[in-house]
C-alpha cells in the first residue's frame, strides 16, 4: 500500500521516516519529494508497505505524530491512474 506522508519538516530525512515506518513493518520504499531547483525537501513523502495491514496500523499510529517539530499527517495515496480515470467520467 502506497502511503502519502504530510507536514513533514524540512529537516526531516528519508533515514528517519523509514525508522518510524519500519517499527510497523516492512518498506518497499521511501521517498521525500524534493524541489529540484532547491534540493530541499518539499514536506512531504512517499512510502510502501507490501502488506496492507502492516500500512493501515502505520496510518493509525503515525498520523498527527510530532516529528521534528511538526505533526505529520499520514494517509494511503491516491492512485492517480484512478484520479485521472474518475475525472473523465
Amino acid at each position: 500500500m502506497k502511503l502519502l506522508v504530510r507536514n513533514l519538516a524540512r529537516n526531516t530525512t528519508e533515514e528517519e521516516l523509514r525508522s518510524l515506518f519500519a517499527v510497523h513493518g516492512a518498506l518497499q520504499s521511501c521517498t521525500i519529494v524534493m524541489d529540484k531547483e532547491t534540493g530541499e525537501s518539499k514536506g512531504f513523502a512517499f512510502v510502501e508497505m507490501p502488506k496492507v495491514g502492516e500500512a493501515k496500523v502505520a496510518i493509525k499510529t503515525l498520523n498527527g505524530m510530532d516529528v521534528d517539530g511538526s505533526k505529520i499527517r499520514v494517509k494511503k495515496a491516491e492512485d492517480a491512474a484512478k484520479k485521472s480515470a474518475g475525472d473523465s467520467e
